[in-house]
């Protein structure tokens, strides 16, 4: 996907406010397109009270990125499935990258502080601790 979509996309609302016939028409296509679509895990419509397909903004830019991979790069439905599954585990994983360079982040501070002197020590086993305990060992006899 180009990065006009991805912008595109991430500005759009995730609302399911739009019935089949508007999301159709703002998409360029017939509502049974989409209904095809949902049936086939393409776009996922959300479901209203009574049954109805309610679709977002970004579906809509996702139907249209599903029409342009379809009739400009002539990538078949199933591809297409694959594409949207790839991108979507894409940014998942970027999500969590980014977690984990906030942990490390955190860590790195809190390592620095340590050993700067400033980490509070609280929740810090002791380290140098003296013990008068005498530990005797005794060898076990065989029988």
């Amino acid at each position: 996907m180009d990065a006009e979509f991805t912008i595109s996309v991430e500005a759009a609302s995730d609302a399911k406010v739009l019935i089949i016939s508007v999301a159709a028409r703002m998409a360029g296509m017939h509502p049974q397109t989409l209904r095809q679509y949902d049936r086939l895990g393409l776009v996922q419509a959300g479901r209203a009270t009574g049954g109805g397909r309610r679709y977002s903004a970004r579906d809509v830019a996702l139907l249209r990125e599903v029409q342009r991979l379809s009739q400009e790069v002539g990538v078949n439905l199933a591809g297409i499935k694959r594409i949207i599954g790839l991108e979507q585990l894409v940014a998942e994983l970027q999500d969590r990258v980014s977690e984990l360079e906030g942990a490390l982040a955190e860590a790195y501070q809190r390592v620095a502080e340590y050993e700067a002197g400033t980490y509070p020590r609280a929740d810090l086993v002791p380290i140098n601790q003296v013990s008068n305990a005498l530990v005797v060992w005794r060898p076990r006899r065989s029988s």
